[in-house]
């Protein structure tokens, strides 16, 4: 069962694609959030966790969809593009999205608007829980 309906990503007030196209860039977005989450909804029922946490890792999915439809790839070859292009004496430099530094040469699957939501609801969290 899909983490996500069309109706709920148009709910969530989300650029409005085909439904054809969302239903082709779900799975591949869902596999993302997943991967990032360590797979907390393979494990749990996300239907029975807490609606704000619900809500947050849904509109999480939403982003991605958003994020990939805008940059027209679901792969992380096509969306690292180098920083620099020179072609005989002319340089194109890019400040955006690859500029330098250890933060932005990570890798640029995943949409910052979605870390942000699963970040919210604390979903990025990788620690161990410790029984006493």
């Amino acid at each position: 069962m899909p983490y996500l309906t069309y109706a709920e990503y148009l709910e969530f007030g989300f650029e409005e694609i085909g439904e054809d196209e969302f239903n082709n860039l779900l799975p591949r977005a869902s596999d993302v959030i997943d991967s990032v989450t360590r797979y907390f909804y393979k494990q749990n029922d996300l239907e029975k966790d807490v609606a704000f946490r619900r809500v947050q890792f849904k509109k999480a999915i939403a982003a991605q969809i958003n994020y990939f439809n805008d940059m027209g790839s679901t792969s992380s070859h096509d969306l690292n593009e180098p920083n620099t292009v020179t072609i005989g004496r002319t340089t194109v430099s890019s400040s955006g999205r690859n500029s330098s530094g250890d933060e932005d040469k990570r890798n640029k699957l995943i949409s910052e608007d979605a870390l942000m939501y699963l970040r919210s609801a604390g979903l990025l969290y990788t620690g161990v829980a410790v029984k006493s």
